[in-house]
């Protein structure tokens, strides 16, 4: 069975083809990609600030950096839809998001078949429950252990700074769970435009949440234009 274009598995049978227990810490490097020109007659994206990537990191060959874990908050949902597209119709500006999984235990080699899950709110601030399955979806990474999820930039809402959580399943009993942010800078000018304009942004989404001021230098994006959107890569490691 296929949906957006994408064979669906099902992850849990994914999972329960391996054994190993355990709790794996997690490691992430990210950095825009390299800009790719868009198609001929879309629209430019917003222009977006140069980012500098931390030192030692690199946006071809990013590093393996040690960060904290982090909670799965109230909005998590178990739900079996593996899909690379997880929009469904909801509006914003488009994003796409590449993920690559190493163990660095074993020299940051690519893990295959692990199971990601993203899940995010929409350009209201709004989570999909319920019955609603927006903005939600899982991939399992190939033998490179790469995945991509083409979503949209998520929006705000009160107290904590936007952010797509994501939880990595490398086998049946582990998982690690955390989150990324984005640059202020980009936040400020994809607020501006609708839907996102249907209400004042703070002035500083990111730097009143605790949690970024934890770990948002290594688990913030480096997103880059694409298209009409923007699009961004990042290296998570497992122990």
């Amino acid at each position: 069975m296929t949906e957006n274009g994408i064979s669906r598995t099902s992850r849990r049978a994914v999972l329960l083809a391996a054994g190993s227990a355990g709790a794996a810490a997690l490691v992430a490097a990210c950095a825009g990609p390299p800009r790719t020109p868009g198609a001929a007659g879309q629209p430019s994206a917003p222009a977006l600030p140069a980012t500098t990537p931390s030192a030692g990191k690199s946006a071809s060959t990013p590093a393996c950096v040690l960060t904290a874990e982090s909670g799965a908050g109230p909005y998590y949902l178990d739900l079996d839809r593996v899909r690379s597209d997880i929009r469904e119709g909801r509006e914003g500006v488009p994003f796409r998001l590449d993920l690559t999984v190493v163990r660095v235990s074993a020299g940051c080699r690519p893990v295959a078949g692990a199971a990601v899950d993203v899940w995010h709110a929409d350009a209201s601030g709004t989570y999909s429950t319920g019955g609603d399955t927006f903005l939600r979806g899982t991939q399992i990474t190939d033998d490179a252990g790469r995945c991509t999820f083409r979503t949209i930039v998520p929006g705000w809402y009160q107290g904590l700074a936007p952010h797509i959580h994501f939880k990595v399943r490398p086998e049946r009993h582990t998982e690690t769970t955390s989150q990324f942010f984005f640059p202020e800078e980009l936040l400020a000018k994809v607020y501006a435009l609708q839907p996102y304009a249907r209400r004042p942004a703070p002035d500083h989404p990111n730097t009143r949440d605790d949690r970024y001021r934890a770990s948002g230098a290594a688990m913030t994006l480096a997103p880059v234009p694409d298209g009409d959107g923007y699009r961004a890569a990042c290296t998570v490691g497992i122990a």
